[in-house]
């Protein structure tokens, strides 16, 4: 498994050590950053929850205790992905400021509420959004800042940030447009290094493949941060002479790049990897409980509401949901057995954890959402909630079609919810007799997740 607790702060005691060691304090500058949080508050992930503000705070409190000073960079795609969740763009912002956050790229997702919003909440939070290749639509104005440089641990780091020439550029696109990403790097470069930056730092919202092109066509580009759907590498990768950070969503990992100088104040070496931020991290208390507080509310307010989670125009002769109380009066040997599985509990789950109103969360503690007869709001649950009959059998409008041609529930059924990422120990053999109606005799119980097993201690999983 990708840096537990143990590898993690492995990391960090051998880089105090190094700092406070043989090295003089300061040699070295250290850079934390994210990328692609989506909005992601508290730890998220149903087998084993990651990430969050408040692990996230503890663990560059911990790095600053032993550097003295770190420069805190995110690489944009913070805003949550729901229209529903705007709340929490704003509130995202303040806590980055708050754990010294220097600046940060733009994203789609950034513009997803329009440019106005995001300019704002950025000015409000104190946190600087860079972008070098998005201009207003009419002349050569920036629509955020190009670039900035940044002093840290006596080290003169210039940043910029990129967006991918593609990007729908939200309700304000008319005013907006993208230059091309490898003209605007140059000179963003050029500036900076024009400004004394000794390090260069792109703020990449451009995907894998472009960020890797970005460090061998762009000369002078120390580190790259990859952001915009890129999957999460254990350490740097190297293309020209840059070092490329790809950090996943989610906020799951933070990327740890150490770069020492050399005697003439330029680059001599970066050694930069990501670290999970999973259960075993520990999390800052007082950040924890803000999260909570503004959870709650958001949630409240979306239940007040009545935020549609899906949505759906019934036709009675199309196919579609009758919900499990139809299924009951002809199949109640079936529905016991179905009782005491965790499909039965799992509306319950969200609404124990005040989660029943975050889409994201929704979609797989239900039945048909945004299906016709299916679950579409909140006050759906009792009638749609949980993972009922039909979420694996199929529409009960069908049930003739399933007694003439049968109704085996296919591998790709269950994994549309029991991904890589929710469920990394799934195997169709190993959990499908726990959810057939006449389970074998002598089954083992499944392998227990971190989550589970939390729950079971009487401790949230989900903990802020």
């Amino acid at each position: 498994m990708r840096c537990s607790r143990a590898l993690a702060f492995a990391a960090l005691c051998a880089m105090a050590l190094a700092l406070s060691g043989c090295a003089p304090r300061g040699s070295a500058l250290v850079i934390l950053t994210t990328t692609d949080v989506m909005g992601k508050t508290s730890p998220c992930g149903c087998h084993t929850p990651k990430g969050g503000l408040a692990r996230r705070a503890a663990f560059v409190d911990s790095v600053r205790k032993a550097q003295g000073d770190v420069l805190v960079l995110d690489a944009g795609g913070f805003f949550p992905m729901s229209m529903h969740e705007r709340e929490a763009a704003p509130f995202m912002l303040a806590e980055m400021s708050r754990m010294g956050t220097r600046a940060a790229g733009v994203g789609q997702s950034e513009l997803r509420f329009g440019y106005a919003f995001a300019r704002e909440a950025a000015r409000t939070a104190g946190v600087p959004l860079l972008c070098a290749n998005l201009l207003l639509s009419e002349g050569e104005q920036p629509a955020f800042e190009s670039e900035r440089v940044f002093e840290s641990s006596g080290v003169r780091v210039g940043v910029f940030g990129l967006l991918r020439e593609d990007a729908y550029l939200g309700p304000g696109h008319d005013s907006l447009r993208v230059t091309p990403v490898l003209t605007a790097a140059r000179g963003a470069v050029e500036r900076l290094r024009a400004q004394g930056a000794q390090v260069v730092v792109a703020l990449a919202q451009l995907g894998r493949a472009a960020s890797e092109s970005l460090a061998v066509q762009v000369p002078g580009i120390d580190l790259v941060v990859s952001g915009s759907g890129v999957p999460v590498e254990d350490r740097a990768i190297h293309a020209g002479r840059a070092s490329i950070l790809h950090g996943g969503a989610q906020g799951w990992s933070m990327g740890l790049a150490e770069v020492r100088m050399d005697a003439k104040g330029g680059v001599r070496s970066i050694d930069a990897r990501t670290v999970e931020l999973g259960p075993d991290v520990r999390t800052d208390r007082a950040m924890a409980a803000r999260v909570q507080v503004f959870e709650d509310s958001l949630n409240a307010r979306l239940r007040a509401r009545q935020v549609p989670l899906g949505a759906a125009v019934m036709n009675q002769d199309a196919p579609h949901y009758l919900g499990q109380s139809g299924c009951v009066n002809c199949h109640q040997t079936q529905y016991a057995q179905w009782r005491t599985t965790a499909h039965s509990r799992a509306w319950r789950t969200l609404v124990d954890l005040q989660k029943e109103s975050t889409p994201r969360c929704v979609p797989c503690h239900v039945t048909g959402l945004g299906e016709p007869g299916g679950f579409q709001a909140v006050s759906d649950g009792a009638r749609a909630g949980d993972v009922q009959c039909e979420a694996c059998h199929g529409m009960g409008s069908e049930h003739q079609r399933w007694q003439e041609k049968g109704n085996r529930v296919a591998e790709s059924v269950c994994r549309s919810c029991h991904t890589s990422e929710t469920s990394p120990t799934f195997s169709l053999a190993a959990y499908r007799p726990h959810v057939l109606h006449s389970p074998p005799q002598g089954l083992k119980p499944l392998p227990m997740s971190p989550a589970k097993r939390q729950m079971q201690a009487g401790r949230d999983p989900h903990a802020r």
